[in-house]
């Protein structure tokens, strides 16, 4: 793994589940992690309830934008991880992939967005240790 490793967060529409991951690995390992996102069906923009939720704890995700998933944004990840979408993704060898089973905040209040939210961060910081 190089010396600061590249994760790759991926859900369909790049509009939730993997902007709160992206957001949470920004906020919580600096630049220790390179952070990617993107999506196989990128949506236009972030899910107003997941940039909600997320400015409820002090990370702006709002500037963000849906990106189309590529074969080299996975190549030069150390870590791929599927947000339980059941996204396909290129298969490297050398590189991790994890599947994380969540709910999808998509057309959800920002009452069910939260524990969404909060369970990314829960997952975010297993993965930092598991880097360090």
């Amino acid at each position: 793994m190089a010396e600061s490793p590249t994760v790759l967060f991926v859900c369909v529409h790049n509009a939730g589940r993997s902007q709160m991951a992206a957001g949470w690995l920004r906020h919580l390992a600096g630049d220790r992690i390179e952070v990617l996102s993107a999506g196989s069906a990128p949506a236009d923009s972030v899910n107003p309830a997941a940039v909600a939720a997320m400015a409820e704890v002090g990370i702006d995700i709002a500037g963000q934008q849906p990106k189309l998933l590529s074969d080299s944004a996975v190549q030069q990840s150390d870590v791929v991880i599927t947000m339980g979408c059941g996204d396909a993704c290129p298969f490297y060898s050398g590189t991790r992939y994890e599947d994380w089973q969540l709910d999808d905040p998509a057309g959800q209040g920002i009452e069910a967005v939260r524990p969404i939210r909060d369970e990314i961060k829960r997952r975010v910081e297993d993965l930092i240790a598991s880097l360090a």
